[in-house]
């Protein structure tokens, strides 16, 4: 029996991430989604299961680098080498009224990039590459147009988009494919950012496999 592929959704919730895992699901794969709240994860894979789509999910928190090992680890155990991670990660909300300190960038600085790191350095085994495998990070348009309002944000995805683009050719060279899909406007359902019409530029781009960076805007 021919086992499924398996993509590893680090940012499970109820926009985007969700979405990619549905998109995803329909093309056949077997969705492990990764957030803190297990309560919420819960009600993640009930969600997805009620439409004919195979779930699992890990409490991960990603910012914490030994949790993040010990996650991974896991799911290697329970299902094997994952084909697609996503990182689906940030805290998107205005600061305007936040103090923005020093504690408070690298609080941010380790979920949205450090985070993304570590996953990414935690799934690129041997078999990893023999598998062709996809790495897809969310991106944003704040790094091509920064924000004072959302400043951490801004900064953030800025040192994410240059990782991705770092790693890029190196990560090409194994036969590993990573991508940035960088998201111009604040995600909304009915509109042009659905969060649906999103989720299908991951698919494509992981399919494609032919760009660094797709601007969706």
């Amino acid at each position: 029996m021919k086992m499924k592929k398996t993509v590893v959704i680090a940012g499970a919730g109820v926009g985007l991430g969700n979405h990619i895992a549905e998109k995803f699901g329909m093309m056949g794969y077997h969705i492990i989604l990764l957030a803190r709240r297990k309560d919420a994860l819960q009600q993640y894979k009930k969600e997805l299961e009620e439409k004919g789509i195979a779930c699992a999910w890990y409490a991960m928190d990603v910012s914490d680098q030994q949790d993040v090992e010990k996650t991974f680890e896991m799911i290697r155990h329970d299902y094997g080498t994952p084909d697609v991670l996503v990182y689906n990660v940030g805290v998107t909300t205005a600061d305007k009224d936040t103090t923005i300190d020093a504690d408070v960038l690298v609080k941010r600085y380790k979920t949205d990039v450090i985070g993304a790191y570590n996953c990414i350095q935690h799934i690129v085994t041997d078999d990893f590459a023999s598998k062709q495998g996809t790495i897809l990070v969310t991106g944003g348009g704040v790094a091509l147009h920064p924000e004072y309002t959302f400043l951490p944000l801004s900064m953030d995805k800025a040192a994410l988009r240059a990782m991705v683009y770092a790693m890029f050719p190196v990560l090409q060279e194994k036969g590993i494919y990573i991508g940035l899909v960088t998201i111009c406007g604040g995600i909304k359902k009915g509109t042009h950012t659905d969060p649906a019409l999103i989720a299908d530029k991951f698919a494509e781009m992981c399919e494609k496999r032919d760009t660094v960076e797709t601007i969706y805007q």
